[in-house]
């Protein structure tokens, strides 16, 4: 089997291996199990890495008969764009088997139903057919929906169901257009790599931007940007944590890696022409994020918004590399190589800051940020993982937010310069909403919500919230440091597209 295959698909032959045996064994078998797959899907995709050549474009490539009549394939490969997010995929999933190695609710079908999110969720980053990426794409929609519905608090189902309404119909109308594009083909078909080669809409002004708004509507509910954010808050702040994990790290960036992978090089012309329209989405949803999460008096649903904030600069930047004139080619590469950038470091990130959310629950059962103080005092070890994620979202120099970021304003600044300097603004408010809620929450006179049945006592992270948070931190600061090993894995890719785009 094509070792990219054995990656997707190893979760799954682990959710089928455990299917069989008996809930009454206990948790354990099912995490356990879990944590092994995890953890050698993780191996797998170091070992990829390491003799993944950059500069060679799509590796590990398989191609697979599937249903010819309407040219359809099992098509998989990877290249620098996909490769770094199948990385932070893989992370993430064991950050969250490792965090789940305690007494669950229902663990079996929670288990397998993770494991099939994994399969799902690397299945689409390394799909190069459009029916492949879009039957992975609803999946995990299915997926998530479960996840919320089943483990969730407060309002679970009715937020399950609002996510999973915003997200299906997305889905739908991403469908038509990648139903234009294959129509437009001659000879017809829906493969990623020969539409890109091929441009079947150039010259077809009406056409392809009709298609561009199919696509770029379904991605865009998906990322989500304003005005479509509107499921993501009520979703996060009801979702488990490993939940939120997932969807914040991985769903998220489904919608964002679509744009750089579907919309931007197959549909060029269209791009080009109504890139402004993206980037003042992006400006949008990057301000709008930030003032609303600092009003936020819930520390998950804050999170859940700057989620909003971080997202609207990759689909700034993305907007951006579009406005750009075709001279500046730099400039262009230096902006989505920031969002590529930006995936990763907000998935590392954020995965780290709603951990450290399911904590809190963990403890006291609530995420109102009024009802804690002092927490420093008694747990040195969460006050100081709660500062290194915040420090790291609001683009401290050092960690890969910083990195992130000042690429992608670099590269934006030379084709939207109003937008971009504008969008410098949500810098500043999300630096002050992330303080204001550290001050708040760690520091000062000590109180915390006096909740029934809870112990009197605050306990410190404990083993396995350490190791499944602090390998998150830990990768952002050797980002920040140490960019060079992400960057030259990304940037051929990037050029390689860019070229496509300025056809």
């Amino acid at each position: 089997m094509n070792v990219l295959s054995l990656i997707v698909f190893l979760p799954l032959v682990a959710a089928a291996a455990l299917a069989p045996v008996p809930a009454r064994l206990g948790d354990r078998v099912f995490t356990w199990s879990w944590g092994a797959a995890a953890a050698a899907d993780l191996a797998l995709v170091v070992a990829m890495w390491i003799g993944f050549d950059a500069d060679g474009g799509i590796s590990y490539e398989q191609r697979l008969r599937w249903m010819p009549s309407v040219g359809i394939d099992y098509h998989v490969g990877i290249d620098g764009l996909a490769l770094p997010l199948v990385a932070v995929t893989a992370v993430l999933f064991l950050a969250c088997a490792i965090y789940s190695q305690r007494r669950l609710r229902r663990a079996k079908p929670f288990v397998l139903l993770f494991l099939c999110l994994q399969t799902v969720s690397l299945g689409l980053f390394t799909a190069l057919d459009l029916i492949l990426f879009f039957v992975y794409f609803d999946l995990s929609i299915v997926g998530m929906y479960f996840v919320i519905a089943a483990w969730g608090h407060g309002n679970a189902r009715k937020s399950a169901l609002k996510f999973f309404l915003y997200t299906f119909v997305g889905s739908l109308v991403l469908l038509l257009g990648f139903i234009g594009l294959y129509l437009a083909a001659e000879p017809h078909t829906f493969d990623i790599v020969e539409l890109a080669r091929a441009n079947p809409l150039a010259g077809r002004e009406t056409y392809g931007a009709v298609v561009l708004l199919a696509i770029g509507l379904g991605l865009a509910i998906k990322t989500p940007t304003v005005p479509f954010h509107t499921w993501l808050p009520p979703a996060h702040t009801d979702a488990p944590a490993t939940g939120s994990v997932i969807l914040a790290g991985v769903l998220l960036k489904m919608g964002t890696y679509g744009f750089v992978r579907i919309a931007m090089p197959l549909l060029p012309q269209s791009w080009r022409e109504y890139a402004w329209i993206v980037v003042i989405v992006g400006v949008v949803s990057v301000l709008y994020g930030a003032l609303v999460a600092l009003a936020q008096e819930d520390f998950k649903r804050m999170i859940a918004y700057t989620s909003v904030n971080h997202m609207g600069y990759v689909v700034l930047a993305v907007g951006a590399a579009g406005l750009i004139a075709e001279g500046d080619e730099q400039a262009r590469s230096l902006a989505v190589t920031g969002a590529v950038t930006q995936m990763v470091s907000h998935g590392l990130l954020t995965g780290a800051l709603f951990l450290i959310a399911g904590v809190l629950f963990d403890r006291r059962a609530s995420y109102d940020m009024g009802s804690y103080s002092g927490l420093a005092g008694r747990a040195p070890v969460l006050a100081g993982a709660t500062a290194l994620a915040a420090f790291g979202s609001l683009g401290l120099p050092g960690l890969s937010g910083f990195v992130a970021e000042f690429q992608i304003f670099t590269g934006s600044l030379a084709s939207a310069s109003v937008p971009t300097a504008l969008a410098l603004l949500g810098i500043l408010i999300t630096a002050g909403l992330l303080l204001r809620a550290f001050h708040r929450m760690f520091l000062g006179a000590e109180r915390l919500p006096d909740t029934p049945g809870s112990a009197r006592r605050f306990e410190d992270l404990r083993s396995r919230e350490i190791f499944s948070v602090l390998p998150l931190l830990v990768l952002a600061v050797v980002i920040g440091l140490l960019p060079r090993f992400l960057l030259d894995v990304v940037e051929p890719s990037v050029t390689s597209m860019i070229g496509v785009v300025g056809r």
